[in-house]
């Protein structure tokens, strides 16, 4: 058992248990520093070694989820996105969110901001009216809360005329139409600014190896360097945009993709970093494409959970993979796909995602918390945008990643995959001693 202390606890303690008969909780033991006594296993934090600076933790806020939100009464929404993107009290602090340019497959139905029946090449019918409706409402009241908050727009397709099948599903982008899918970014960028929304990054395809999605559109490596070289690199840059473009948007299992982007030095120019998915892969190739290239940002934007789910199974992975895994490769940030769906995994387009379980669950007013809730909240609350990863040990089953946040604060995840385990964090030569059920996660910041 770990020694009995008295007085303010040094180190606060928020956890959940596999089990879920703890969920975010914050603990009232006191836990402090001391001498070290026992041979527990131990976790070393050290400040001194440094990696890379955090972005954020957040959701997709995709179209369908946004509805949800926005059908809700005005009080229970407030309170809803007070609990999601406020960072006081027992809110959880959501600090990055992905949207889509255009309707994702978790949209009620299928659209572009500019389709056409004949081909529009100076874009004189574009317009973001359908995200007018419940995306850009919702999002401005997330703003008024995080105004600083960090946000990643990703295509799905291009509108239907720019393609070579002409259809929502699969096909790829017409030569002769880059030029005008460049100014298409342009425009979205530019009017989502006049409704005071700053959109830091964009991905210029989601899934650009993936035809099957509805809407979906292939892009392979050399096109999109050729488009970020020729058109949307110059076409930014003409324009004034300081929005960062990220590569690929997909699988760990193609990281040779964004490398093969990365050595059109032309191209390279334009870039700031590559994105990844983890249905296929291994985490770990993102350190790969970081060594290959470690001016350039790494970043995870998308992993599901599927309904119904399995909550220890599940929050073990999500957290052991993502919140720990992805970030031990250097990620600046951390995406779960999606933010909020229905009872039945709605709204979605015909052919898209069945069983894409959001981070809550929306039935009228009333919010059930999943997995990947909790998942993002460890880690978003704490781990502050302007973080910076330190370095630790992991012993044993003991999985667990370390930052220093902006005010200077030490914040460490662990996650216990082992049994029960009584452990030591130590700290400039002294150890706090606590312990974790098996499956628990736990935060602790001092």
């Amino acid at each position: 058992m770990p020694p009995v202390t008295t007085g303010p606890s040094q180190v606060a303690t928020w956890t959940t248990t596999s089990d879920r008969s703890t969920l975010f909780y914050k603990s009232t033991l006191p836990l402090n520093f001391q001498a070290p006594v026992g041979q527990n296993p131990t976790i070393t934090v050290d400040t001194t070694q440094t990696y890379q600076t955090v972005d954020g933790f957040g959701y997709t806020l995709t179209g369908g989820s946004a509805q949800l939100i926005n059908q809700m009464s005005a009080t229970d929404r407030a309170a809803l996105l007070k609990e999601l993107f406020a960072t006081d009290e027992n809110n959880i602090g959501t600090s990055y969110l992905r949207i889509s340019i255009g309707a994702s497959d978790l949209d009620a139905n299928v659209f572009t901001y500019d389709e056409t029946s004949t081909p529009d090449p100076t874009l004189a019918q574009f317009s973001l009216a359908p995200d007018k409706v419940n995306l850009i409402p919702v999002l401005k009241q997330i703003l008024a809360i995080n105004p600083t908050i960090k946000i990643l727009g990703s295509p799905w397709t291009a509108p239907t005329w720019m393609k070579t099948n002409n259809s929502f599903v699969g096909g790829s982008l017409k030569p002769e139409y880059y030029a005008a899918y460049a100014q298409y970014f342009v425009k979205y960028l530019q009017g989502m600014q006049a409704e005071g929304i700053r959109v830091d990054a964009v991905t210029l395809q989601n899934e650009p190896l993936n035809p099957y999605n509805n809407p979906s559109m292939t892009m392979s490596a050399q096109e999109q360097a050729t488009f970020i070289r020729d058109h949307v690199g110059p076409a930014f840059k003409a324009a004034g945009l300081t929005t960062k473009i990220i590569l690929y948007d997909h699988n760990l299992d193609r990281a040779d993709y964004p490398v093969t982007v990365l050595q059109d030095a032309q191209a390279r120019q334009y870039v700031d970093g590559s994105a990844f998915h983890l249905y296929a892969g291994s985490i770990s190739a993102m350190t790969n494409v970081h060594n290959a290239y470690p001016d350039k940002g790494v970043y995870f934007t998308e992993q599901w959970t599927e309904g119904p789910g399995n909550f220890a199974g599940d929050f073990n992975w999500h957290v052991n993979n993502l919140i720990i895994g992805a970030t031990r490769n250097w990620s600046r940030n951390v995406l779960e796909w999606n933010l909020a769906s229905d009872p039945s995994y709605g709204p979605h387009t015909p052919g898209g995602c069945t069983k894409c379980m959001g981070a809550i669950t929306i039935s009228g007013n009333t919010v059930t918390r999943n997995t990947a809730y909790y998942t993002v909240a460890h880690a978003a609350k704490f781990v502050r945008p302007g973080s910076v990863r330190i370095d630790t040990n992991v012993p044993g089953g003991l999985q667990n990643v370390a930052f220093k946040n902006p005010e200077g604060k030490k914040v460490l995840i662990v996650l216990n995959t082992g049994g029960a385990q009584t452990f030591d964090i130590k700290y400039r030569g002294k150890v706090a001693t606590t312990q974790l059920a098996s499956g628990a996660v736990g935060t602790y910041i001092w």
